[in-house]
């Protein structure tokens, strides 16, 4: 068996989801689940298919998101695994329980927008993802400055009230 790190190759501020999931129909069913739980929302996913074709599969509502999409999940290559890209002005936060809620996703690796690396272990059967590295090592531990900054940000952007 082989380890190996496979970049996630993103625009810098662009969110993304990878997880895990156990059948073809998820590429409809989170497409689905997607549009009709943000109206607007942008966005491309792919999913790695693990048996029959064994084809990347693709969809979304923003066609360069889709192709970076399936870009990416061909590069990660393990099966049942699913990337969704999303489009400026939309966050996980506002769908990471949307998807969770999708009956075929058995979990998700992360959420982010950081610089992020998925590890992949290849054997002679395929490649399977043990985990991510998402972002960088903690440079410190918060102190009362950086605990005012954080409450101050966070209401400013509208996630906590008052």
């Amino acid at each position: 068996m082989e380890l190996t790190a496979v970049k996630i190759e993103k625009p810098e501020a662009t969110n993304f989801i990878l997880g895990q999931t156990h059948f073809i129909k998820t590429v409809e069913d989170i497409h689905e689940a997607l549009v009709t739980s943000v109206p607007g929302i942008k966005f491309g996913l792919a999913f790695c298919e693990a048996s029959g074709k064994c084809l990347v599969r693709a969809t979304g509502t923003d066609e360069a998101l889709v192709g970076l999409a399936r870009d990416n999940a061909w590069r990660i290559g393990a099966g049942h695994s699913f990337i969704i890209f999303l489009g400026e002005g939309f966050f996980p936060i506002n769908v990471l329980n949307t998807v969770k809620m999708v009956p075929e996703v058995c979990r998700i690796f992360c959420a982010t927008a950081n610089p992020t690396e998925v590890v992949v272990a290849v054997s002679e059967q395929g490649r399977g993802i043990l985990g991510v590295i998402d972002g960088v090592a903690p440079k410190g531990i918060e102190g009362d400055e950086d605990v005012a900054w954080r409450k101050g940000f966070l209401r400013q952007i509208g996630y906590k009230l008052g």
